[in-house]
This record gives C-alpha cells, sequence and structure tokens, in this order.
C-alpha cells in the first residue's frame, strides 16, 4: 500500500508523463513529415472549384472526404476511377442526367467553370489519406 506521500508522488509523476507524451505527439503530428493536406498543390483554380462546389451545395447529394450526402456518388478520387474528360461532359451537359434512376440537376456550367471543378477533385485526389482511399458509396463502386 502506498502513503499518502508516495500517492501523491506517483500521481505527479504519471500526470508529468502523460502530458509530455501528449506535447511531443501534438509537435509529432504537426510536422512536416507527417503533412497529408497536399496544401502546396492548392492552385487559384482549385480554390474557383471549391467555392462553386459549395455555392451549388454539391455535398448535398454527393459525399467528399468522408463528408456529405450519399444519394450520388463519393467524389473524392473521382478523377481516376472517372477521367477528366467523363466529369467534364457531365458538368457541362445541359439536360438533366439520370445514372442508376437518381437524378443529377444539369448545372450546365461553362468549361472554365467545368475545368476549375476538375482541378478541385484532383486536388482532393491528391491528398493522402492512410492507406483509406476504399470507396465508401455503393453507389459510386462498378459493376464486376
Amino acid at each position: 500500500m502506498l502513503s499518502k506521500k508516495q500517492a501523491r508522488a506517483f500521481f505527479l509523476g504519471g500526470t508529468v508523463v502523460t502530458f509530455l507524451i501528449f506535447i511531443g505527439l501534438t509537435i509529432y503530428s504537426f510536422s512536416k513529415a507527417q503533412d497529408q493536406t497536399n496544401d502546396e498543390e492548392i492552385t487559384e483554380a482549385v480554390v474557383r472549384g471549391k467555392k462553386i462546389w459549395e455555392a451549388n451545395n454539391c455535398m448535398g447529394c454527393h459525399t467528399i472526404l468522408g463528408e456529405g450526402a450519399y444519394y450520388a456518388p463519393e467524389l473524392t478520387k473521382v478523377i481516376d476511377r472517372r477521367g477528366k474528360g467523363y466529369i467534364k461532359a457531365v458538368l457541362m451537359t445541359p439536360i438533366s442526367w439520370e445514372p442508376n434512376g437518381r437524378k443529377m440537376v444539369a448545372y450546365g456550367f461553362s468549361k472554365e467553370e467545368a475545368e476549375d471543378l476538375i482541378a478541385f477533385f484532383d486536388w482532393i485526389g491528391g491528398i493522402d489519406l492512410n492507406g483509406f482511399d476504399k470507396i465508401v458509396s455503393p453507389l459510386a463502386k462498378d459493376e464486376n
């Protein structure tokens, strides 16, 4: 059994060690070697694409980086799955698009807007996901 003095020393020692481990892990996680944001690749086109994404409430139907709705396909790695030409055609089409019985609004984006959105998707696709880049939405899976 510990005396009161020993228990206090044990508690304070454990608290200090835990605090030092916490500070060390915090510094480690903020180090450049651990940076997974891909922020050095942000361009003006990526910023404009993000603004278009938000202005049109794309997250109301789509998911990106695990955030959003599951009505429409997950778009984190959409460039890898579909290619830029396909995405551009879908974004610029003047008629609504109905894959798998789900209707996507025909936004009829201009060429520049579509290219900005593609730049945004391309940037998102370049983020290191720690190996968790599996498709989450069953709507985005290719049928085999």
